[in-house]
């Protein structure tokens, strides 16, 4: 049984450790605890709390605190999360605060400064679920000059049976906050259908002179993931105005890239109707490829362009005009807005319906701008009902979801599931279980959706031992999304492919 009044202590000494609390009001919050905890006084015990200063993570915190909670009455099971968010929010500086401490650090010791604050705090106060986000299974695929991050996401927690029968009879989520991204989330108490933010802080700031404010991941994809998030609910959308923001967040943020994705379903993320962009300290694997068609744009000659070595469609823009680099850009938007080439099966519009938009991804260097348009079409077809330029069909069974701006840019998120079917895979290579395709061919079956590529595998022999086999189904994932990345360039990597791009650049103004 977890002692309450020394659980007290333990969060008041963390507090003043790792969310800035002042002790001058440890007293007050002392009381607060106490209250919250529904106990009468502080404990009498002189206690060794000297191990909290040594913590990079609040988890033995948090897990005693929701073991307390619950063990006490305060909670229901399920609602552990909520509360130990709830406590921690309570602990964190208030977000005026933690905007004034940002600012003040960013104008006395630069910005890396400021969000290296900003980022320990969100960790510290369990926005940021690091030790979850370790559990990610990570590796690199170097193919050649080019190489793809892949992840098996395994931070976001599965809900057990329990919880996902307490969702049937949950109350419907109301209006408030319109969706996970808008501003009212701050201090929100979170429901069993909405996640609790009383512990997240954001950054205020002006993107193309709108109020914007900027946010970790808490389950990030990669380094000091961020979120930039418009305060007004509209929806997304790639226009003129789209470059000016990202412009402005690399000024803002030249330690970080930018980047927002395309606005149509399919080729657009997973939240479409709250404008936002993807950020963050990390290099991703498109940045890295060098350019292998240089161009010239004779409207814009002091911009660099090029056509990047990548498996989809980018254009790369470089100059240290900031205006410049940004009416080249709009000018690229614009013209593929409306672009049609039936030879690559491109269609900006059927019946009415828009199908092209584009990914613009910006960085700062010592020479200025860098901006890589990824060029997206969202089509379908008989063949293709779920995207033309999408995941193909026989690749579905390791990635079927939307291949968003992070996948683009080669930083692949796999499913959970795969996980556990990988080396289950790999059992079968390796001859540890039985092949049977006819029982793998049962839709029951956990497998089911992988029966065709382990009968490849195994056609092309048994391995010798579980590393081989291993290596085997790795390599197998590592060549499926690159091929997931042919699949969604619009302009293919052959003849047909590079004349269709020639003839796109030619309407853009580029030769």
């Amino acid at each position: 049984m977890v002692d309450g009044k020394i659980l007290v202590e333990k969060l008041l000494r963390y507090a003043e450790k790792f969310l800035h609390l002042s002790k001058r009001d440890e007293i007050y919050f002392r009381n607060i605890l106490l209250r919250e905890f529904k106990l009468d006084e502080p404990t009498e015990e002189n206690i060794d709390l000297s191990f909290i200063d040594t913590l990079d993570v609040p988890d033995v915190i948090v897990n005693e605190l929701e073991t307390f909670a619950l063990a006490s009455g305060l909670i229901e099971k399920g609602y552990e999360n909520l509360y130990s968010t709830y406590i921690f929010g309570i602990l964190s500086p208030l977000p005026s605060e933690v905007n004034r401490a940002f600012n003040e650090i960013k104008e006395k010791d630069g910005i890396e400064k400021a969000c290296q604050y900003f980022y320990d705090l969100s960790v510290k106060n369990n926005y940021v679920q690091k030790t979850a986000i370790g559990r990610n299974l990570k590796w690199e695929y170097q193919d050649g000059d080019r190489m793809l991050e892949i992840t098996v996401n395994l931070s976001k927690p599965e809900k057990d049976n329990k919880e996902i029968a307490k969702l049937l009879t949950a109350p419907k989520k109301s209006k408030y906050p319109a969706c996970l991204l808008c501003k009212e989330n701050e201090g929100y108490q979170g429901t069993l259908t909405h996640p609790a933010r009383e512990n997240i802080r954001t950054i205020s700031l002006t993107l193309g002179g709108e109020p914007w404010f900027v946010q970790y991941s808490p389950y990030a994809y990669y380094n000091e993931h961020m979120i930039a998030i418009s305060e007004n609910h509209t929806p997304m959308h790639i226009a003129a105005d789209t470059v000016d923001k990202v412009l402005d967040y690399v000024d803002f943020f030249p330690n970080y890239m930018i980047g927002s994705n395309a606005a149509l379903p399919i080729i657009g993320g997973s939240i479409l109707n709250h404008e936002h962009f993807q950020g963050g300290g990390h290099l991703m694997p498109m940045h890295k490829a060098p350019v292998k068609i240089k161009c010239v744009s004779d409207k814009y000659p002091e911009v660099k362009v090029g056509v990047v070595d990548w498996y989809n469609s980018v254009i790369r823009l470089e100059s240290s005009s900031r205006k410049a680099i940004r009416d080249l850009a709009v000018d690229i938007i614009n013209a593929w807005e409306t672009f049609t080439d039936e030879p690559c099966g491109i269609y900006a519009v059927t019946d009415g319906v828009r199908h092209n938009s584009l990914s613009p991804v910006c960085r700062k260097t010592d020479d200025g701008y860098i901006i890589d348009m990824i060029l997206r079409n969202n089509r379908t077809s008989e063949e293709y009902p779920d995207g033309i330029f999408h995941a193909h069909p026989e690749y579905h069974n390791i990635k079927k979801e939307g291949i968003g701006l992070i996948e683009a840019m080669g930083l692949f998120i796999l499913p959970g599931r795969l996980k556990k079917q990988l080396n289950m895979i790999a059992e079968i290579l390796c001859g540890k279980e039985e092949y049977d395709y006819e029982k793998l061919s049962n839709p029951e079956n956990y497998l089911y959706a992988h029966r065709d590529m382990i009968k490849e595998l195994v056609a092309s022999g048994i391995a010798p031992d579980m590393k081989t086999a291993e290596e085997r189904v790795t390599d197998r994932v590592n060549k499926t999304c690159k091929n997931i990345l042919y699949n969604t360039a619009v302009f293919k990597p052959d003849e047909q492919g590079m004349d269709g791009f020639k003839r796109f650049l030619l309407v853009a103004g580029i030769r």
